[in-house]
């Protein structure tokens, strides 16, 4: 394989044939509108510009951001589409449903109906409200996608805990979740400790099990302007990525003409699932060079013995035989460690989708305590979260259980008794659907039947909800599979830019902007929040919460802040147009938001770090450059030498001792699926492991989950690999 840097002309190329795609002007507006990015949790956009950060670097876009407006300027799919019945819509790839257009009427298919048909909004909004209200509320659940803004998450919460049931889940818990509990059982917190400006002082930053080459691109001007001022990049990554290798930086005059710029300064490539030996392996050399900072563990840590006596039982030859790595290489990484001044730690979902996800992050934790690297400026834990408010959608409320204060207050506020205890996450209410105990489901955004492991049963449990209501910009595979028994609705919405009252986002440095909204394109879609409000007047009519009231958006900020801890700026920002940092997130001091301010130093087992005879591989689900979740933009990843979106990708070695060869075809069965015909590509991995792209790996993906974060395991999936049976022809 060739050397390959990512971003550079072709990707500057690739932006500016998409903006002539969807024309100039329309482009423009859409980019330049004080609209918060519709990409990635890194955020821009907002008050301060569309194509502006929160430090006000200009222009901060990417290749990501245009993708998303792409789709959103798209005409309304012609009604003729629909005279195709589910079976032939099916046929469409993601690509080619996502680029149709938009959904510009409600959609309603009948239970049995093999063809969906255009309805009146009239019609639509009765039919919802009849349907939910023939239903017991503990037999529904809600759920909400990372794309929505705060105030309609906001209001989806509050519609469901009103009407009886606090089954109300989102993306995250298959994504971040285990991150979230991770850094809860540490320091407190849930979310990053570190703002965007505490990475213009970082020395160091640990890039672990994430690609933001391809899914947060404009994160790798950050690591390369720490590189530019001397620091250095330390990747931990089963796949060597050529875009964490070297960059060609758009924005960088220098880093274009050079072809690419240096990112990684030193690449761990440990085995799939294997990170914890590596992490311990960091710590144990740390501890033998006395390279900790004590004063800071006895002023402001607990459980540092049991720590440092766990490190000190476990041999060096048990964490080299589980990562694969050599000790000199763990030690490099260790010995740039103690030379820095201020670390950052940026992880992805390849450290948060394995059964040991909160473990992992843990760890990361764990090495962040050990040298006084959180509770201080320029360094700290930093999640890469993927939708663009997936995290607001957490903040304020779209999780089975309320914070005891946050249910108290929306009590007192609205003057009712809101049901208690833990209501079903994500996957858990799927296996309530598969069990025949779902009636209803109201799902805003996303796609729920691509995000779910195991595809099949995916599609049978949705299929066992007799009731389904979608909100959405798009139709996607979501809509076509699990809907042949049940009676749907899907309804179109506004884009963030379209919206008709302004809206808020929240980004992953924990900071809440403001967007305008205010473009028209299509005549005849919804803001979510107009939905909701409109079903709750007629799911609830004398409910003492005025859903017709909240269909101001200025209401429901004033109730998110009166009821939401740290939310309480968001009273005055549509009027001061002052956007803010969440309060109490952000860790500058060494006082944890623990119950005596101290953080936890937290010990776990190492993972197994063997597989099963039958299954000897163990693969990893990725996602490509040209996709961002489960929308896809491109059928093929020209950050891995085109590989196709049916590719399996193997290290050389593995593809000799198997007797392949790049293009070959092959079967990849695991214990629960099998992906047929899959094209063999040559990449750099460690032997025994696999990538294979999402979510068409999700055939071979099980419900297997990490106990505490319900988060599946979409990366550490054993697999066999068998050369494709020859197709006679005819």
């Amino acid at each position: 394989m060739s050397e390959l840097a990512g971003g550079g002309v072709k990707k500057v190329l690739y932006t500016l044939n998409t903006v002539r795609r969807i024309g100039v002007g329309r482009s423009a507006k859409a980019l330049t509108a004080n609209n918060t990015c519709k990409a990635c949790g890194l955020g821009m956009g907002g008050q301060r510009g569309g194509m502006t950060n929160e430090l006000d670097e200009f222009p901060s876009v990417c290749n990501k951001s245009v993708q998303a407006q792409s789709t959103d300027i798209q005409p309304a799919i012609p009604p003729e589409v629909f005279g195709h019945s589910l079976a032939e819509l099916r046929e469409l790839t993601p690509h080619e449903l996502e680029h149709a257009g938009r959904l510009g009427n409600p959609l309603y298919k009948d239970a049995g109906a093999q063809h969906y048909r255009e309805v009146c909004w009239d019609e639509a909004m009765a039919r919802a409200a009849d349907r939910l209200a023939a239903v017991d509320p503990g037999r529904a659940f809600f759920y909400a996608s990372g794309r929505s803004s705060n105030e309609a998450g906001f209001l989806l919460q509050l519609l469901a805990r009103c009407w009886g049931t606090n089954n109300v889940n989102n993306c995250s818990y298959y994504c971040h979740q285990a991150t979230s509990v991770g850094l809860d059982s540490t320091v407190g917190t849930g979310t990053a400790t570190v703002e965007l400006t505490d990475l213009s002082g970082c020395d160091l930053v640990f890039l672990i099990g994430a690609n933001p080459a391809s899914n947060h691109p404009r994160f790798i001007h950050q690591l390369l302007a720490c590189r530019q001022r001397g620091g250095m990049v330390i990747v931990i990554n089963p796949a060597r990525e050529p875009g964490l290798v070297r960059f060609a930086v758009p924005k960088s005059a220098r880093s274009m003409i050079a072809g690419g710029s240096d990112i990684a300064s030193h690449y761990l490539q440990p085995r799939i699932g294997s990170d914890i030996a590596v992490f311990k392996g960091i710590a144990k050399a740390l501890l033998e060079r006395d390279a900790i900072d004590r004063p800071f563990i006895e002023r402001h840590c607990r459980d540092w013995p049991a720590f440092r006596a766990d490190l000190e039982e476990t041999s060096w030859a048990a964490l080299l035989a589980c990562c694969g790595l050599e000790r000199k290489a763990i030690e490099v990484v260790a010995d740039c460690y103690a030379s820095a001044n201020a670390a950052v730690f940026a992880w992805g979902m390849g450290m948060t989708h394995h059964r040991h996800g909160c473990d992992n992050v843990e760890y990361i934790a764990n090495l962040a305590l050990l040298r006084g690297m959180v509770g201080r400026r320029h360094a700290g834990l930093l999640p890469l979260r993927g939708h663009s408010n997936v995290q607001g959608i957490g903040t304020i409320g779209v999780k089975p259980v309320l914070a005891t204060d946050v249910l108290e207050r929306l009590e007192s506020e609205l003057g009712v008794k809101l049901p208690v205890g833990r209501g079903l996450d994500t996957m858990a209410g799927l296996e309530a659907a598969h069990a025949g105990a779902i009636d209803a489901a109201v799902v805003m955004g996303g796609n729920l039947y691509a995000a779910t492991p195991d595809s099949a049963w995916a599609s049978t449990a949705l299929n066992r909800i007799p009731f389904k209501l979608f909100l959405t910009t798009t139709l996607n595979q979501g809509h076509l599979h699990g809907v042949d028994d049940g009676e749907v609705l899907v309804l179109p919405v506004t884009a963030r830019d379209e919206e008709p009252q302004p809206t808020t986002q929240e980004s992953m440095f924990n900071y809440v902007r403001l967007s305008d909204g205010g473009i028209r394109r299509l005549p005849n879609v919804r803001s979510e929040v107009a939905i909701l409000a409109d079903l709750g007047s007629r799911l609830l009519p004398d409910h003492p919460a005025d859903f017709a009231a909240y269909g101001d958006h200025e209401r429901i900020r004033q109730t998110i802040s009166r009821t939401v801890p740290g939310m309480e700026e968001l009273a005055d920002i549509a009027v001061a147009r002052r956007e803010f940092h969440v309060s109490g997130r952000t860790l500058h001091r060494p006082v944890f938001r623990t119950s005596d301010g101290r953080a936890r130093f937290r010990v776990r087992s190492l993972p197994p770090c063997t597989v099963p005879e039958t299954y000897p591989l163990l693969l990893a689900s990725v996602r490509s450059e040209g996709q961002f979740n489960s929308i896809i933009y491109e059928e093929t990843d020209s950050y891995r030498y085109g590989a196709e979106r049916r590719a399996v990708l193997l290290c050389p070695e593995d593809m000799q001792a198997m007797g392949l060869e790049s293009g070959s075809l092959v079967d990849v069965y695991s214990r629960d699926g099998v992906m047929r015909r899959a094209i063999v590509r040559p990449f750099d991995l460690p032997p025994g492991n696999v990538l294979a792209y999402y979510p068409e790996a999700n055939c071979l993906s099980a419900r297997e989950r990490d106990p505490r974060s319900q988060t599946p395991a979409f990366k550490s999936i054993p697999v066999r690999i068998e050369k494709a049976a020859e197709r006679t022809r005819r």
